[in-house]
């Protein structure tokens, strides 16, 4: 008989979907290995097209049909390129040359690296010496041994081969190199061709409900290649130009071609600047007596290399690409084991496209997570974490670095409070020890002791400067809390805030589980305003509780409750405190201050003009 099987539980479609992922993932990969020689090409054709791009729009502008600008941009490109290697060819030629007149030079400084002639090191240099010398002249006979017999030398003569046969040997090794650039070519002319074409093919793939998503991922990777490329090109370039104007200083022979060879080979990431360095290194260690200008060189293009590397360019594409600097580095090995040295030259804009698949595809979210470079954790997570790891110097370094420029309202609004009430929701669901949760009080309430004599700059119009007596219609502003210490810490900030503004507050402790225990040592006026401080989970609860003693015992006082952080319809909201509403529903600390100044210091009215 037939049974049926149960369903499969949300712990098991999740782990169904994690390894669906994992699968998907080395699939990706294996695709990427396995296929390379295609997409390797497709790959720089892509780049090709969006550097070429523009200056196709510009001869379309120009009212040139789209095959005559597309053909013309790409031979004017291929012509450069190749004016550009031969040029370069030629003067490495001639530096080829030159090297001969250079031997005595070159032999001195060979001679110049002396070995010691004591010690360990000496006597196993000796030795490799002696057996380098025996197997040089295998014919010496060794004491004891017999003569060696004369022999007659061995001549091998190769066959005569065709002048069509040279020809091949010579041309095959050139003929791959020849046949990619023609494969890349013939990509790139035909999406400069079709790019409309193959932009609606990738919409309409996505499909139609995904327009609005996918036009702005495309727009997205393309503004963001297009301004790599453009980067890449001005930072080459100056690199090129400085290296080859300190080496026109330094007196190095033929620096204009030493530095368009390090602008080319710059390309390259983290491996082109060496190779491109190695060569005039190695010729002023040719030309010139003694290591200063050798030494020069060296200096010149590790400080050139230091400079732009850790400076510029993090500045440059971090801003304009949106990829972190770690996340650069990774790809790049990544990308260079994959793909080898193809891989390492196209590794920026592959990860770019990476990077913008995870900001539009909820599913690769964790891509735009690992290699971007949005801020990550907000500074209140940042906080959180920090207490909870018990490093209150951290801590103290992120509110010192948020407060720069900052208004201390807009720390407590934005960045503690939050922090705050990420920890009552842990506290709440048992998630917080009884040691972290003392630690983290008591450090919040020394950074809120230290803060109290922060001064910040008064703009004007910000209600910083004190509130004249004439204006005074209040005796106090009495903050209490709802419940708990969290509701005393931000009673607190609450006080210390109406200070700096000019009003006469006072901050009361929490009172433990009776709540009235301050009723009876508080001697409140009808002038006086109180505030009744609540931050959530639970902060409807013990507000309304507060709230509705106060009216009883003082009817006349008038009250805002401060609910932190609540995001809800405040309207709504005050139809939960019953026939005990308070005057004012407060969500932060900027609108309770606003709201004391409404209750405590009241516009007078104006009386209308009489006709």
């Amino acid at each position: 008989m037939k049974q049926d099987l149960p369903a499969a539980g949300p712990a098991a479609r999740s782990r169904l979907r994690g390894d669906a992922g994992v699968i998907v993932l080395f699939g990706t990969i294996a695709a990427l290995y396995f296929t390379r020689e295609i997409l390797i090409p497709f790959a720089f054709a892509l780049a090709l097209t969006f550097l070429l791009t523009p200056v196709v729009a510009l001869l379309e502008r120009l009212r040139v049909g789209r095959v005559i600008s597309v053909f013309t941009t790409i031979l004017v490109s291929v012509a450069v390129t190749g004016g550009i290697g031969w040029i370069i060819a030629n003067q490495l030629v001639d530096v080829a040359n030159q090297l001969p007149l250079y031997r005595q030079n070159i032999q001195s400084k060979i001679a110049g690296f002396h070995l010691p002639v004591t010690g360990q090191l000496s006597r196993a240099a000796a030795s490799v010496q002696e057996i380098v010398r025996e197997l040089a002249s295998p014919s010496a006979p060794s004491a004891g041994a017999p003569a060696p017999v004369s022999t007659m030398p061995v001549r091998v003569v190769p066959d005569a081969t065709s002048g069509w046969a040279e020809l091949r040997d010579l041309g095959l090794p050139a003929l791959a190199p020849l046949g990619r650039a023609g494969i890349v070519f013939i990509f790139t002319a035909f999406m400069l061709l079709k790019r409309e074409d193959l932009r609606n093919r990738l919409l309409r793939l996505a499909g139609l409900g995904q327009l609005n998503r996918m036009t702005q991922a495309i727009d997205d990777a393309s503004g963001r290649i297009s301004r790599y490329l453009l980067m890449l090109f001005l930072v080459n370039a100056g690199f090129g130009t400085l290296f080859g104007l300190g080496l026109y200083c330094i007196g190095v022979p033929n620096p204009a071609l030493w530095g368009v060879v390090a602008a080319i080979l710059r390309i390259v990431p983290y491996v082109g600047t060496t190779v491109a360095a190695t060569l005039p290194i190695a010729l002023s260690l040719a030309v010139f007596d003694g290591w200063l200008r050798p030494l020069l060189v060296f200096l010149l293009v590790a400080g050139l290399e230091i400079v732009i590397a850790n400076v510029v360019e993090p500045w440059l594409y971090g801003a304009h690409v949106g990829i972190s600097s770690l996340a650069l580095l990774v790809s790049s090995v990544f990308w260079a084991v994959l793909w080898g040295p193809a891989g390492l030259i196209l590794s920026t804009p592959l990860t770019v496209c990476v990077v913008v698949l995870g900001r539009y595809v909820p599913q690769l979210s964790f891509l735009q997570i690992l290699l971007g470079d949005d801020q990550v954790l907000a500074a209140e997570a940042q906080i959180y974490q920090r207490l909870l790891a018990m490093d209150q110097l951290e801590a103290h370094t992120i509110v010192t670095e948020y407060l720069k420029g900052r208004p201390l309202i807009e720390l407590y609004d934005s960045v503690i409070i939050p922090a705050l009430g990420m920890a009552e929701q842990d506290r709440h669901k048992g998630a917080l020890d009884s040691v972290r949760e003392e630690f983290l009080f008591l450090s919040i309430n020394e950074m809120i002791a230290e803060l109290s004599e922060y001064q910040p700059a008064e703009t004007p119009g910000d209600g910083s400067a004190p509130v004249p007596d004439a204006d005074r219609h209040y005796d106090r502003i009495i903050c209490l809390p709802a419940h708990d210490r969290a509701d005393e810490m931000t009673a607190a900030m609450l006080g210390q805030i109406l200070e700096q503004k000019g009003f006469a507050a006072l901050a009361f402790p929490a009172a433990g589980p009776a709540h009235n225990e301050w009723l009876g040592v508080l001697e409140a006026s009808p002038r006086d305003v109180v505030c009744i401080s609540a931050l959530p989970p639970y902060a409807f609860a013990p507000a309304r509780a507060m709230c509705k003693q106060i009216r009883e015992r003082f009817p006349k006082l008038r009250v805002v409750v401060c609910i932190w952080g609540f995001t809800g319809d405040t309207h709504k909201a005050m139809t939960r405190f019953d026939r005990t509403q308070p005057d004012r529903l407060s969500t932060s600390l900027a609108e309770a201050v606003a709201h004391i100044q409404e209750l405590a210091c009241p516009k007078p009215e104006v009386a209308p003009a009489v006709p």
